[in-house]
């Protein structure tokens, strides 16, 4: 039995990860954590997340003892600060958060040479999946096409655009020889000037209660392909975190992302999406 500790569960995809642990065969949530003065101190995990009483209480004091890795859906300052106790006590942590700077991507990748580090800034399998075709769309096609990005979340959401708008746009990138901060376009208007054939344009829509949506465009002429995928649940984001974390148990230390736990790496088309986003 794999030993579960959330972060943020009062959250919407704590609350969810902890109906999943409930629900998944050979995990046990034990551990359910949230930041110091929150409401959610002491309420009970279960009855928070609907699926009523459980043994776990909502704490604000991540023991090392009680787990045995770490599902972390917060911010970047949490996450480091759990990252730290995660090296200390030599415990693997699946790390779903967004938004970090590149000296935080720094930090992660050197605490990675002490303890196993799973990070995506998307955890389903159909947008990993996208990700693959992402790759051989933009190798096939090369520069004889337009590339737009378009990404819809809840109004809610912070950070734009999205981490996994950004790693696809890394993908895709990546696949054509270019570097995303030199090609990326965020915003547009007023009297642009002719797009420029080398840049990948950035959409960001928020909106509702929208879970997630990602369309990436190849526009030529005459024709124009369309990679998307739309999440209904965010159970499809929790299954695929409770999935790392039970792939996690058999590594070393390291820095891995979605496409190790999927097995969908591979030499010729997969090399460049190791990059952390």
């Amino acid at each position: 039995m794999v030993k579960i500790a959330v972060s943020g569960v009062a959250g919407r995809m704590g609350r969810t990860l902890v109906q999943t642990c409930a629900q998944t065969e050979g995990v046990e949530l034990t551990t359910a954590l949230e930041r110091s003065g929150s409401d959610f101190i002491g309420v009970n995990a279960g009855e928070l997340a609907g699926i009523g009483r459980s043994g776990v209480m909502i704490s604000d004091v991540l023991d090392p003892d009680s787990w045995d890795v770490l599902i972390d859906f917060t911010t970047p300052a949490a996450t480091l600060a759990h990252l730290e106790t995660c090296i200390d006590a030599g415990k693997r942590i699946v790390i779903g958060t967004t938004g970090f700077d590149n000296k935080d991507k720094v930090t992660i990748a050197t605490a990675a040479q002490f303890v196993p580090i799973m990070m995506a800034p998307n955890m389903s399998v159909g947008v990993n999946l996208s990700l693959k075709l992402l790759q051989i769309a933009a190798a096939t096609l090369g520069d004889s096409v337009d590339i737009e990005i378009i990404e819809a979340h809840h109004r809610h959401k912070v950070d734009a655009p999205s981490g996994t708008a950004l790693r696809m746009g890394e993908v895709v990138a990546d696949a054509l020889g270019r570097k995303l901060d030199e090609v990326a376009v965020y915003h547009r208007q007023g009297i642009t000037g002719a797009r420029k054939r080398a840049s990948i344009g950035f959409s960001t829509i928020r909106a509702g209660d929208i879970v997630g949506e990602h369309t990436v465009m190849f526009a030529g002429e005459g024709e124009r392909l369309e990679i998307s995928h739309k999440a209904s649940s965010r159970e499809t984001f929790s299954s695929g975190a409770i999935r790392a974390a039970l792939w996690l148990m058999g590594q070393q230390p390291g820095l891995y992302d979605m496409f190790d736990v999927l097995n969908l790496r591979d030499s010729h088309l997969s090399g460049s999406v190791r990059s952390l986003t």
